[in-house]
């Protein structure tokens, strides 16, 4: 008789969550204004969106899951409320203690530094302290493939190089968690197959790894599973093809009845 295998540990866990944004922009006029529109009553109704609904969602240590759906559906606000970034308005949200968010180009650097200099301001932002950067340093401009570059202002960097630098320092923090948002489409070819490489390997070390990205060839390759998030609900939940053809093409997941 064979022995129960253990379901790995939960590093994620999203339970029931709701989420509201308000609508339009903040108004940043003066005081007098802000303070009336701040004591003024408002229909919450009318000056909110939901953008997040309901939505329940678990990732296990060894997972890389790709979040997939259009723009605007929800894939970057719920990783951002994984990170801690916002909070919901109802429901839990649990995950392990080291988590890290790499969104956006170059989020933490200096366009006016180098990138020397920025390896640096990066790596203490994300809580390493200078003696591990020094250690490490080498390794990340190999990775990142930018030691031509590395004491050039990142200001003459392409998005690309500046994606390649950021995701080269965070992979060296070796968080639980990696939450990557759009930018590993951002690099070149021969980066995106090394990074895909050095996020196999994260996992393999039990770690958790969450991709939102429109490049379904390289969800397919690298994912272990995936979400579809339409107008801030999660509508699929299953194996990467799967997902891929319900967004694609209706085609009814194996577990979930026809779609009317």
């Amino acid at each position: 008789m064979s022995a129960l295998v253990e379901p790995a540990p939960l590093t994620v866990d999203v339970q029931n969550v709701v989420l509201h944004f308000p609508r339009g922009r903040v108004y940043v006029g003066p005081v007098l204004q802000s303070l009336r529109n701040m004591f003024r009553s408002v229909n919450h109704a009318d000056n909110t969106y939901t953008a997040l609904r309901n939505v329940s969602f678990q990732a296990r240590s060894g997972e890389i899951v790709g979040m997939m759906g259009r723009n605007g559906a929800g894939k970057s606000t719920l990783l951002r409320l994984i990170a801690g970034i916002y909070r919901p308005d109802e429901g839990t949200v649990r995950t392990v203690p080291k988590v890290l968010l790499l969104a956006g180009l170059g989020v933490g650097f200096s366009v006016h530094l180098t990138g020397r200099e920025n390896v640096y301001l990066y790596g203490s932002l994300l809580s390493m302290p200078k003696q591990k950067i020094d250690e490490l340093f080498e390794a990340i401009v190999d990775f990142s493939g930018l030691k031509d570059f590395i004491d050039q202002p990142l200001k003459t960097y392409s998005s690309g190089m500046r994606s390649r630098l950021g995701f080269s320092v965070a992979c060296e923090t070796n968080p639980d968690v990696l939450l990557i948002d759009e930018t590993l489409s951002a690099g070149d070819a021969e980066f995106v197959e090394k990074s895909a490489a050095r996020i196999k390997s994260m996992v393999n070390g039990a770690h958790t790894v969450l991709i939102a990205s429109h490049a379904y060839d390289l969800m397919s390759e690298l994912c272990t599973r995936a979400v579809f998030i339409e107008k801030g609900e999660i509508l699929a939940n299953g194996p990467v093809r799967d997902v891929i053809n319900f967004h694609l093409h209706g085609t009814p997941m194996p577990d979930q009845p026809p779609t009317t």
